[in-house]
């Protein structure tokens, strides 16, 4: 707040008097001391001199990246972090950089027949696979259909997050640790809603867009920013759209489960283990904080749908009165909007795949990213013969979804369910204290000696990084133990 204040305040905090220059990399160099210090972020460079004090990181993170660029280190650390807005006061100009495409990227002869020319994809893909994806369209009368060409068998709907604002149309498609744009300015008007399509065997997306008018296209559209490119997924950055609050409901005494609608004019399913960011305007800045969605309940499959599936994204988030985001959260109105990002996230399904024996610790709110790795585990794993939950937390009352868990556990043979708490009652006759050595080596019991075994924890920042020591020191290897961090 006090940083919001000053830079609110009128001050010079550039020192070049609202001037915006072009920044040479001999120019940045020059200013590498607490008291001169500019940083490059994703091209643009900031004086965050003035920002040393307020700086959570304290000033030694800063000076690691004075007078160089430091987007790599800025996404190791708090790649979520809105930096734009934080610290917009600050921005001295943008780097002069020679550029780094062909000459004819943006030439549409190519652009247009979906091919990406190879000279960008040598460098990208070429380790990671040995097809590049493109893509073509065509039209009826009615429709245009997109079909994007992936040449990978790994492709379902959670990999392409499609949007659609006022005549700019984007496809994001994840292909491994990249994403493959299709970025246009339609020709035309399109209808709101739309339909994606996948065929998983040979990778091929289809999107079908309702015409708004029964005319013929002559184009798709005018190429927008970094259209038919393969970029590295950290270099892409976050991409938002405005969802609709519907409704909120207590399932603690401090934390509520939120149920954001995706607009009609997006198509976006967070993949399993992963979360997105939620976005906020407060005193006039975006502050923006990382969070995974979860099923509505833990038996959302025997539910009958109200409404159609994938349209709806809900969130156990707990209210820290104190706090700077979630209290403004909650005095959302329904009806209101907060802003959603693209997912992130480095778990990966295909751990899953033949798994035996999976293992879940969770502290606190740390539950949230287990309750969709549980629901699919159970579902779609047939190897799987068990699957435990050791769940801390302070009271009796601060544990979430506890009735759930329980009947889950009576209704599923495979599941089982403990509760350990740090601050429990007289009454209480469960396990309790904390995350230690003792605790796990009871409750991690493989069901055979050679079972294929994976073991997921998330919490606090003390919880994880104890509970991995922990897991290390009894021998379990790096392959089977993943850690949810944001």
């Amino acid at each position: 707040m006090d940083w919001i204040r000053l830079t609110k305040s009128g001050k010079d905090l550039t020192g070049l008097k609202g001037r915006l220059i072009e920044v040479t990399e001999e120019e940045l160099k020059k200013h590498n001391k607490k008291d001169d210090c500019w940083i490059c972020i994703r091209g643009f460079v900031y004086n965050v001199s003035p920002y040393m004090e307020y700086h959570p990181g304290g000033e030694d993170e800063l000076m690691r990246a004075a007078g160089s660029d430091g987007t790599d280190l800025f996404d190791q650390v708090h790649r979520w972090v809105n930096y734009e807005s934080m610290l917009k006061e600050c921005l001295v100009g943008r780097m002069a950089m020679k550029p780094a495409l062909p000459k004819d990227y943006h030439e549409e002869k190519k652009v247009l027949n979906g091919m990406l020319p190879q000279s960008q994809v040598t460098d990208t893909l070429a380790k990671e696979s040995p097809s590049s994806p493109s893509y073509d369209w065509f039209q009826t009368d009615s429709l245009v259909t997109i079909v994007i060409y992936t040449k990978q068998k790994d492709i379902n709907l959670d990999s392409v997050i499609v949007d659609h604002r006022d005549d700019s149309f984007r496809a994001e498609t994840v292909i491994k640790d990249y994403s493959y744009l299709v970025h246009v300015a339609l020709s035309h008007e399109i209808q709101e809603d739309f339909s994606v399509l996948v065929v998983e065997n040979v990778g091929k997306i289809e999107i079908v867009l309702k015409k708004k008018e029964n005319t013929s296209w002559k184009r798709l559209g005018h190429p927008q920013e970094n259209h038919n490119s393969i970029i590295p997924k950290k270099d892409t950055g976050l991409f938002y759209r405005k969802c609709q609050l519907v409704s909120k409901e207590d399932v603690t005494h401090d934390t509520k489960l939120f149920c954001l609608m995706l607009p009609p004019s997006t198509h976006l399913q967070v993949p399993v283990g992963q979360h997105v960011y939620l976005k906020l305007p407060i005193t006039g800045t975006e502050i923006v904080k990382p969070y995974t969605p979860v099923s509505d309940s833990l038996f959302s499959e025997f539910k009958e749908p109200v409404l159609p599936n994938n349209i709806y994204i809900y969130f156990l988030i707990k209210i820290y009165p104190a706090g700077f985001f979630t209290p403004e959260l909650d005095h959302l109105q329904i009806g209101d909007y907060v802003s959603v990002s693209n997912p992130e996230g480095n778990f990966i399904i295909s751990q899953l795949q033949e798994l035996e024996d999976l293992f879940l610790l969770a502290a606190g709110t740390g539950f949230t990213p287990m309750v969709k790795v549980l629901n699919y585990a159970l579902t779609n794993i047939p190897s799987l013969r068990k699957v435990k939950l050791m769940f801390f937390n302070k009271t009796e009352d601060d544990i979430i979804w506890r009735s759930q868990l329980e009947k889950l556990a009576f209704k599923d043979k495979r599941f089982e369910v403990e509760f350990v708490l740090s601050v429990p009652t007289s009454e209480w006759s469960g396990k309790q204290g904390y995350i230690s050595p003792a605790l796990l080596s009871e409750f991690l019991k493989r069901s055979s000696d050679t079972s294929k075994v994976l073991i997921c924890l998330c919490g606090p920042t003390p919880f994880t990084e104890q509970g991995m020591k922990m897991l290390h020191d009894l021998n379990f290897s790096k392959d089977e133990i993943h850690s949810f961090t944001a």
